[in-house]
């Protein structure tokens, strides 16, 4: 089949597109935002991508098109299929069809996490033999892709509560037919599409509905958000994991040393790469997920000490005069304050430089300003982006930051800005759920003219 699939670039994208190449379907697709790290890989996986939106990238030979949820109408290519009467379905729905159904899935959902313990829960299930598939909004460092086939029964799913596609409404994870739903915690997103939380927990009131009753639902004890999902309804078995409560238990032994409990079961070391004691209850999570798959916890949590990681989480993108500058997809009050003091946790001095863009939907609404000044204050100094169109005051937002903070119209004047405050032993912490102007690589290379020029 000639598959094109709109929106080629964006994560859950990217990895259908890998997944059903792997499925011996001919693969092209087209995008208007076309940036790493899903760019490089899709060009390294040979997947042909078209630059904006040209009609004639859809020719006669296309049998299906897969239109990813950031389409709308109005889109050339989207009113086009519409036009020509072409055969079109959504991302999620093609999962469903062509690759979940009779597979033992484990769909991890949540407002934060979700790529960090999907990658996980994959790596455990992969280093246990299991040979799973996966789909992730991410790219494992261990694995180096963002989605695989598998041969194994089991598949890995990060689980998005965002909508299915302009002509389906619902959340997508209703179409993946989990065995185990892992929900790691439930705060407010995606303003643009839900009007309150309790919108948000309606959806997860129906993902719940679609667990067999063999199946389980495994969830965060300490989340009284998702304590009230599960009051509303739950026709399968429950596990729960959370810090000192639930049936896996996390403890805190000393700041960045993590004990694991299963029920009875002797406390057992976790160790972690990665840092903060966000990742360790996404570890909990995952080691709980693999247990119902079948993994015992020795062998989990063997590989949980050799994860690496994902990009664009923590990520150093590189080191110059001893100046690190680190990538994270960071965008929430919640996940950026985490991010902050996970990369605290590992500095032994120096300073922590925040660099941040808001530009997810939620916050250019202005959903999170007023705590958007409080989730910050754990960094030394804060370079912000104010784009023309935010829609609200930013200084104003974070004035409580006072010199702390500084606030440019462009990302220009944000690297300008850097170099003329960055030292030696600084760790600089951009987050972006988007390119930002590939500002880690200007900045890198802008530090290394400087640094090249106090050599001479």
């Amino acid at each position: 089949m000639n598959i094109h699939i709109l929106g080629i670039c964006g994560t859950f994208m990217a990895g259908l597109a890998q997944i059903a190449r792997e499925a011996g379907h001919a693969v092209v697709g087209s995008d208007h935002n076309v940036y790493p790290p899903m760019s490089d890989f899709l060009r390294g996986a040979g997947i042909r991508v078209h630059e904006g939106w040209d009609l004639a990238t859809l020719d006669a030979a296309t049998d299906l098109v897969v239109i990813g949820n950031a389409l709308s109408r109005g889109n050339p290519l989207v009113e086009a299929v519409l036009d020509r009467g072409l055969r079109y379905t959504s991302g999620a729905a093609w999962m469903s069809e062509h690759v979940l159904h009779g597979r033992e899935v484990i769909a991890v959902a949540g407002t934060h996490g979700k790529t960090t313990t999907s990658s996980m829960v994959a790596w455990i299930l992969d280093q246990a033999g299991l040979e799973p598939g996966f789909l992730i909004g991410g790219i494992a460092h261990d694995f180096g892709l963002p989605a695989r086939l598998g041969r194994g029964r089991h598949f890995v799913i990060e689980a998005d509560e965002y909508d299915t596609a302009f002509f389906d409404k619902r959340s997508k994870f209703v179409h993946y037919q989990p065995t185990i739903a892992l929900l790691n915690n439930l705060e407010f997103d995606h303003a643009d599409i839900f009007p309150d939380l309790g919108a948000i927990q309606t959806q997860f009131h129906h993902l719940l509905r679609i667990v067999p009753p063999r199946g389980t639902v495994l969830w965060n004890a300490g989340d009284p958000n998702l304590a009230a999902v599960i009051e509303r309804g739950c026709w399968s078995r429950q596990c729960r994991f959370g810090m000192s409560e639930g049936d896996w238990r996390l403890h805190e032994t000393q700041p960045g040393h993590f004990t694991v409990r299963h029920g009875q079961q002797p406390a057992a070391t976790l160790t972690l790469a990665l840092p903060g004691q966000h990742n360790a209850l996404n570890a909990t999570a995952a080691l709980a997920a693999a247990h119902l798959a079948g993994v015992d916890t020795d062998t989990a949590l063997q590989a949980l000490a050799s994860f690496g990681g994902v990009k664009r989480r923590l990520e150093l993108r590189g080191t110059v005069g001893d100046i690190a500058v680190y990538d994270d997809f960071a965008h929430h009050p919640t996940a950026i304050a985490a991010t902050i003091a996970a990369l605290r946790s590992r500095m032994r001095g120096g300073r922590l430089i925040a660099v941040l863009e808001p530009r997810s939907n939620t916050m250019r609404a202005g959903v999170h300003r007023a705590e958007l000044a409080a989730s910050l204050a754990g960094a030394d100094r804060v370079f912000m982006l104010e784009p023309g169109n935010l829609g609200w005051d930013l200084r104003a937002a974070t004035a409580a930051l006072g010199a702390q903070r500084v606030v440019a119209a462009s990302v220009a004047e944000i690297i300008t800005a850097l170099l003329g405050d960055l030292r030696a032993g600084d760790q600089v912490l951009v987050m972006s759920n988007g390119g930002f102007e590939q500002i880690h690589a200007r900045l890198l290379a802008a530090l290394a003219a400087r640094h090249q020029g106090t050599q001479q």
